[in-house]
Formats: structure tokens, C-alpha cells, sequence
């Protein structure tokens, strides 16, 4: 059974549901694995027709053992699967792991989706109660707050930054009401992280159970190595297979990078940003300035202290050139973006959301890079949203509307309900106390 420790140093090793529960360490840090699970035997055992649930439920008994019944925890956390598409461009095919088939329409619903089914499972059984508090530059909310609506001995509070997230992402986080309260917080992504980073380990709210369902907590981000695994099925294994993944918070990545140090056969990784650049900076020049996020067009992306950078640095040892040996990176510009929705659209009729977009040229530079020394990798640029999410930049691009599923449809004419708050933690810890502190 795996036990986890804080990036920072503890000494006190605690199990999964405790890890899920605390969110954050109490020293501020975030649980990473005490010990690198070997999973090359049951990498080598995987064939391509094996669907994504029953590779969830292979890794889930893997991996977490005490959760008993892991392939039916993986049906009910997942009744929705990944999809890869070939997008032949510029002479060059980029493959899409297409991951907003969930309810969302984000990647994101893939740990929410499973960190759901697992706090559900384990209060039900306890009857205990909590209060998820998740910070959101945009798809993480929607995505929370979409999987745990309705959910037993569950309250979520979503902290969003004001006029920073798309109308329908807002409508999805301000739609649903009963359990979830959609809180718009006065100021950017950083100062929602921040808050919410704060109040774990404030002593005022210690009589709340207070948890995360960012992808600092561990419930959230283990299941989204998942898909790598699913992905890696599908492609040819006698040629070097590459990565790229659209990155903000940069749990996507880490996700990615954990199923390669458990021993998926994975060449390298792209870490694909927009002009929130922290972390290719420090991949080029070993220095790491966290800094105020700035507003780009891939708004999900627009993270200026990256969270799950500290789980890298653990990951490598804190050994630079290793990790610059491992991960890649490419920063694009929102103009970029823009040309490159219009570019594949035009050439393909595949409509890319801002997000998938970015990957998506990181993804061409990198294979028109490794051209001329004759490699043939093969590249899987994660495709993260669905583009219907962003209707007024995809239609800027393409000239065309791109069409809502039924459910996103439906929001646009719901009502929404917020409340309105400043970024200072005594205004958080107040409403925090005001609702939750008496249960």
C-alpha cells in the first residue's frame, strides 16, 4: 500500500484517504509517493483493445490496493472515456487524445470524476461529512462542481477570479446551486490559489473538514496518468513516443510524468504554455521566478506560481538537467493561438479550443525541430477542451460558431448565482465559518 509524504521535507507518512482528506500538508506542502510503484509488468501485459475502464481498474487495484472492488470504482468513476484522433498537418499527423467527453467538456473531469466517487464512498461509509475548497482559472470548477453536485456529506466552494473565465465556464460553475457555492473572487487565479492554500492550513477553520479538489490533492491527480497509459496502447511501440500537454497549474504534466516513472515507455514531454511562462523559463535557465498571472485567451493556462512544480522538482530530485532531459517546452503566444485554430481548421476542418491549440502547435514545432535528424517520433498532443467552450475566440479564428453539446446548450439560460468577494483570507475564513462552521 502506498503512504505519502509533503514535498517539503515531513517525516509523517499517511495513507491515500488520509492524503485525500487533508488536500494540502500541514507544512504547506503537497503528498507525493514515498516509494516508485513498478508497473512495467502490467504495461507489458496491455494490449490495444483494452477500454480505458478496465485499464482504470487495472491501475486502480495496482496502484491503491486498500480501495476494494477497483474495477467497480472505475465504472462508476468513469462512465466516459478518452478518444484519439489523427490530425494529419503540414505534411506531419499530430494525434489528438481527445479528453472532454466528460461532463464538463473538460480533461479535468477525469480526476474530479474519480476524487468524487472516492470521498463519496469513503464518508458514506464513515458518516462523516466535508467541504471542498478548489480554486479555478476555469475548467477545474466547472469540472468539480459538475461531479460532485448532488453527492452525499459534500459541500463544494469554488473560488473563481472575476471576468477571468469564459461565460460558459461561469455558467457552469454558477448554474448548479444546492451543494455547490460559486464564490467570484476579486482578483486573478493566483489570488484564488492562494486563499485557498491559506485556509488549509488556517487554525480558525480547523473544526470544518476541509479538503482540495485542485490538482495539489492527490485524489485528483493520480487518475489523470490514466489516460497516458490508454493513449500509449494505441500508438506503435517500436517508435519513440512524445507527449505534449497544454499546462497551467501543471498537474496535467505531472500526471503524465508519474506514469512514466512507473514505467510507461515515454520518450520525453512537452510542456506547452502560453505567456504565463514560469516553468519553461526555469527549463531553460534553472531559475524559477513565480510571478502575477497575465490574461491570455487560454485562460485555464494563466497560472504565474504553478502548484504542482513542487511535485516535479520531487519527482527529479530536484536534479535540473534531469528534469530538462525529461520535459520539453514551448511557449506560445496568444496571436499564435489564433492563427493556429484558423491554420487547422482551414487545412483539416478540426476546430481546436485555445487550449488544445497551444499544444497543438508546441506539438509541430517540436516534429518539425526533430526533422532533420531523421527521427519518426511519434507526438500525443492532449486536447483538453471541448471548443465549444470558447465560442467567441473559435469563432474570431474560424469564422465559425462551434456547436454546444446539449448539456453546455442548456446553461447559457440558467440564472446565475455567485457571491461576490474580496482576496483577503478574513473574507474567506468569515463565509467559510458563516456556512460550514456549525456542521
Amino acid at each position: 500500500m502506498m503512504q505519502f509524504v509533503s514535498t517539503r521535507g515531513g517525516k509523517d507518512e499517511i495513507s491515500f484517504e488520509e492524503a485525500v482528506f487533508r488536500g494540502l500538508a500541514p507544512d504547506g506542502g503537497l503528498y507525493v509517493p514515498t516509494t516508485v510503484p513498478d508497473l512495467r509488468a502490467l504495461v507489458d501485459s496491455l494490449d490495444g483493445e483494452i477500454t480505458f475502464t478496465d485499464l482504470a481498474g487495472k491501475l486502480i487495484g495496482e496502484l491503491l490496493p486498500e480501495l476494494d472492488d477497483s474495477g467497480g470504482l472505475a465504472g462508476r468513476a468513469f462512465p466516459f472515456a478518452p478518444e484519439l484522433t489523427s490530425v494529419p498537418f503540414r505534411g506531419r499527423e499530430i494525434r489528438l487524445l481527445d479528453l472532454f467527453h466528460g461532463p464538463s467538456c473538460a480533461f479535468k473531469d477525469f480526476g474530479a470524476s474519480f476524487l468524487a466517487a472516492v470521498m463519496e464512498r469513503v464518508l458514506s461509509d464513515s458518516g462523516r461529512s466535508a467541504v471542498i475548497l478548489t480554486a479555478t482559472s476555469g475548467d477545474t470548477g466547472s469540472a468539480v462542481a459538475q461531479a460532485f453536485w448532488g453527492k452525499r456529506g459534500i459541500d463544494v466552494v469554488v473560488l473563481y477570479p472575476s471576468g477571468r473565465v469564459s461565460p460558459l465556464q461561469e455558467k457552469q460553475l454558477t448554474t448548479l446551486g444546492g451543494n455547490i457555492l460559486a464564490v467570484e473572487v476579486k482578483g486573478s487565479f493566483d489570488d484564488c490559489q492562494r486563499l485557498a492554500k491559506q485556509a488549509f492550513v488556517e487554525p480558525q477553520l480547523s473544526r470544518i473538514t476541509l479538503t482540495s479538489a485542485n490538482s495539489i490533492n492527490l485524489g485528483r491527480l493520480l487518475p489523470q496518468s490514466f489516460y497516458y497509459f490508454w493513449a500509449w496502447t494505441r500508438m506503435d511501440r517500436s517508435r519513440p513516443l512524445y507527449f505534449c500537454v497544454p499546462s497551467g497549474n501543471f498537474g496535467n504534466l505531472t500526471g503524465g510524468v508519474y506514469a512514466w516513472q512507473w514505467g510507461l515507455p515515454v520518450s520525453g514531454f512537452i510542456a506547452a504554455t502560453n505567456r504565463n511562462d514560469v516553468v519553461p523559463e526555469y527549463l531553460k535557465t534553472k531559475q524559477y521566478r513565480p510571478r502575477p498571472s497575465v490574461s491570455t485567451l487560454s485562460n485555464a493556462m494563466d497560472v504565474g506560481d504553478p502548484s504542482n512544480f513542487e511535485r516535479l522538482v520531487a519527482i527529479f530530485g530536484g536534479d535540473w538537467d534531469a528534469m530538462r532531459g525529461m520535459i520539453g517546452e514551448r511557449v506560445i503566444t496568444d496571436q499564435e493561438t489564433v492563427e493556429t485554430i484558423s491554420a487547422v481548421y482551414n487545412e483539416t476542418g478540426v476546430i481546436l479550443d485555445p487550449h488544445t491549440a497551444v499544444g497543438f502547435l508546441a506539438s509541430e514545432r517540436f516534429l518539425s525541430d526533430r526533422a532533420p535528424s531523421g527521427e519518426s517520433p511519434q507526438v500525443v498532443s492532449l486536447a483538453t477542451a471541448h471548443p465549444g467552450k470558447f465560442v467567441e475566440i473559435v469563432e474570431r479564428a474560424t469564422g465559425r460558431r462551434p456547436t454546444l453539446p446539449p448539456a453546455l446548450e442548456r446553461l447559457m439560460e440558467l440564472p446565475k448565482k455567485s457571491i461576490v468577494l474580496d482576496n483577503s483570507l478574513g473574507s474567506l475564513v468569515n463565509l467559510l465559518l458563516e456556512r460550514y462552521g456549525s456542521t
